[in-house]
């Protein structure tokens, strides 16, 4: 009988193991920005599954670098904020970037400053209709 437990115990470990890595573990996070389609988010898990979420540029208001208190420190994380279809002014979502990595603030301020050449030159293309 207690073999019978150990063996369940066993296999409960390894089912648990298994839908962590498929459906938890993140294995590595990538951003494409493309200034005349939109933002795309990756994310790869580590029994190699993909995750891709698309952010089309006309929602897209701004990238930011916001802050937050973490266990008792500060940390920095990469944010997309959404406009408001209502309020042209107003933000509607904020969408947090590299959530599992939790790359440095030198990192993260490269990867923000590329956003920013690439909104900016949106800003200053001439809008075709």
């Amino acid at each position: 009988q207690n073999s019978m437990v150990l063996s369940a115990a066993i296999f409960i470990t390894l089912i648990g193991l298994i839908i962590y890595l498929h459906f938890v573990k993140i294995d590595q996070e990538s951003l494409l920005v493309i200034g005349s389609l939109g933002i795309q988010v990756t994310s790869s898990y580590a029994s190699g599954k993909e995750s891709t979420t698309f952010i089309e540029m006309g929602q897209v208001k701004d990238v930011v670098i916001n802050e937050a208190i973490y266990m008792q420190k500060v940390i920095y994380y990469l944010c997309i904020l959404l406009r408001d279809p209502e309020d042209p002014q107003g933000v509607s979502e904020v969408v947090p970037l590299f959530q599992s990595s939790k790359p440095r603030l030198d990192c993260l301020i490269e990867v923000y400053k590329s956003c920013q050449e690439i909104l900016e030159q949106r800003k200053t293309a001439p809008q075709s209709s």
